[in-house]
């Protein structure tokens, strides 16, 4: 019993000579805290989910603007075919999550190949829509809109003239 000391008697010829306590040793045990692998896998997941939410309603967004502006946008047809391939390599990104989280048991050996595969799949897919992401904002320009306003600029407390 940890932490809990015993008394013993001594006695000699029926009287008693002294109390012995025994001690037991008191086992103290050191609770580390590690990081709980699961914990931090669902944070993680749930964090990428909602990033995933963020960029596809961006893309409908950047959709939704490019088809008002129409063919006055400098860039129409470039634009809509982008942010088209974005929502659909999204999309296969998606139900290929759905697919590796529920077809597939890592605890098998059978399926820890596939798993593994389709898991490098979803990475290229993810690297794909990343790099058009990338294209769609080099050539997002919305309208009324100017990269350099040299206008609005103020050099050295005097307004610029025109």
């Amino acid at each position: 019993m940890a932490g809990k000391s015993e008394e013993s008697e001594v006695t000699v010829d029926g009287n008693v000579v002294g109390v012995i306590a025994e001690a037991t040793i008191a086992t103290i045990e050191i609770v580390k805290k590690t990081l709980d692998v699961n914990k931090y896998a669902t944070k993680k997941t749930i964090a990428q989910g909602l990033l995933d939410v963020a960029l596809l309603t961006a893309n409908a967004s950047q959709l939704k603007y490019v088809l008002q502006v129409g063919e006055k946008h400098e860039f129409y047809s470039l634009m809509l075919s982008l942010i088209s391939i974005s929502i659909i390599l999204q999309i296969v990104q998606a139900c290929l999550c759905v697919v590796l989280g529920s077809a597939y048991n890592i605890n098998k050996e059978g399926d820890c190949t596939t798993a593994n595969k389709t898991n490098n799949i979803i990475l290229c897919t993810n690297i794909g829509i990343m790099a058009v992401n990338v294209l769609i904002n080099s050539f997002e320009m919305k309208e009324g809109s100017s990269n350099f306003p040299l206008s609005n600029i103020t050099l050295l407390g005097r307004p610029s003239s025109k």
